[in-house]
């Protein structure tokens, strides 16, 4: 074994939905960094080219592709086109902050197609194609959401609970081909989709004093994972979450109680 290759993708084609912004972009450039070919895929084309100009700009490979995950023929179409990929990372989510009693059925309907049914139709469409080759690396992002929840956050946590089992499906069936599947779970993280926490101090704070590092994270603090995932290192790690959450899950409550 040779370790000081154990991190690198030389070779190895990244199929990277979401690519257009936030972690999808970070985790776009560090595959790339770690030498692997990139497709950066987005509903957003003009985007996902930016972000594979990014990596063209530093030296790396990569293309942009135009998806929309809501359309389930496209998906399909998606993987047929790159039959090769080896590496499958979907990041793209939405989230409705509502009570249950305040949900409409086309709120509901809204996430749970876009945070559920895309991965389902993701995971099928390339894990066939993995399942084929004998090898793969599948990738999906969940949250903390899933075994914590709060007020408003229902639906939500009920789509991300249902990622981390799709994708521990995935293992488990994809498993005797070579191929993995595995969740990132992050906690807060300065994205698009918690701007309108960002916009509440009050909100905001809390969040942060939450976890043990008492910040938020940034995108480029969930590549590390990413690429772990998808490379060697991670040879035997399959259905299982890893947690990217700076202490979120580990810290009970947000008082520090006296000790003596």
């Amino acid at each position: 074994m040779n370790y000081s290759n154990l991190f690198r993708l030389d070779d190895r084609k990244s199929f990277v939905l979401g690519a257009g912004s936030g972690i999808g972009r970070e985790s776009s450039l560090a595959l790339a960094a770690h030498g692997a070919h990139v497709i950066c895929a987005d509903r957003d084309l003009d985007a996902a080219k930016h972000t594979a100009k990014l990596i063209a700009n530093e030296g790396g490979h990569a293309q942009a592709y135009e998806l929309d995950v809501l359309d389930t023929d496209a998906v399909f179409a998606a993987a047929a086109d790159h039959p090769d990929v080896e590496t499958l990372l979907f990041t793209a989510a939405t989230n409705v902050r509502k009570r249950l009693l305040d949900y409409s059925s086309e709120e509901y309907d809204r996430v749970v197609n876009l945070n559920v049914r895309s991965s389902f139709d993701l995971i099928r469409a390339f894990g066939a194609n993995m399942v084929r080759q004998q090898k793969g690396s599948i990738i999906g992002f969940s949250s903390v959401r899933h075994v914590v929840v709060e007020p408003g956050q229902g639906v939500y946590a009920a789509t991300k609970a249902a990622t981390v089992q799709l994708l521990r499906t995935a293992a488990a069936e994809f498993g005797p081909a070579g191929v993995r599947a595995n969740a990132v779970a992050p906690g807060c993280v300065d994205t698009p989709l918690t701007d309108s926490i960002k916009a509440n101090p009050e909100w905001y704070n809390a969040y942060a004093t939450k976890g043990a590092l008492g910040r938020w994270s940034q995108p480029s603090e969930l590549t590390g994972a990413v690429v772990y995932l998808a490379s060697d290192a991670a040879s035997y790690v399959t259905g299982t979450v890893l947690y990217v959450d700076g202490g979120w899950t580990a810290v009970d409550g947000r008082f520090d109680p006296p000790t003596s």
